[in-house]
């Protein structure tokens, strides 16, 4: 299996992503969130406006993406490492695809869009992936070093 078919195998069998944000001043967050992904592997999630990472993708949109199989034996790991640009949903067709995607993963029925907008404590975000990376191992003087490879997966 080649890197970007191991990418979309991982993507496709993790359910949480972990979110990396950082507020204004710089300083970071990761914050683990159930995800969703469309087609061109954007990925959606559902938040508090109130949580610390929706403050830091307010106030600064970019973000890092981990996705990891930590159920590999140690050494053996492979992830997905994606930069990208978060959102906030706010046009009703986008969070209604978001929603079915959601979810249409955990094969339960989609909740109303009103439970994601107005006074509702829960917002519907989107990643939008500029790059991805797969890590391997390379060997420096005789020792294991992780590395990343950038892949293209569209």
């Amino acid at each position: 299996m080649d890197k970007i078919e191991k990418a979309r195998k991982i993507i496709s069998d993790i359910l949480y992503i972990t979110l990396a944000t950082s507020s204004k001043d710089g300083v970071p967050w990761n914050s683990p969130v159930y995800s969703a992904y469309d087609e061109n592997y954007n990925f959606f999630w559902v938040s508090s406006p109130e949580s610390k990472h929706s403050k830091n993708i307010e106030a600064n949109n970019r973000v890092a993406i981990v996705i990891y199989n930590s159920t590999d034996p140690e050494g053996t790991g492979e992830g997905v490492y994606i930069l990208a640009k978060g959102y906030e949903l706010s046009e009703q067709d986008e969070i209604g695809k978001a929603l079915k995607l959601l979810y249409g993963r955990k094969n339960k029925p989609v909740k109303p869009i009103a439970n994601f907008t107005g006074d509702s404590p829960r917002r519907v975000y989107k990643a939008v992936p500029e790059k991805f990376w797969m890590n391997e191992t390379e060997k420096v003087n005789g020792h294991p070093v992780d590395v990343r490879t950038e892949v293209v997966i569209k």
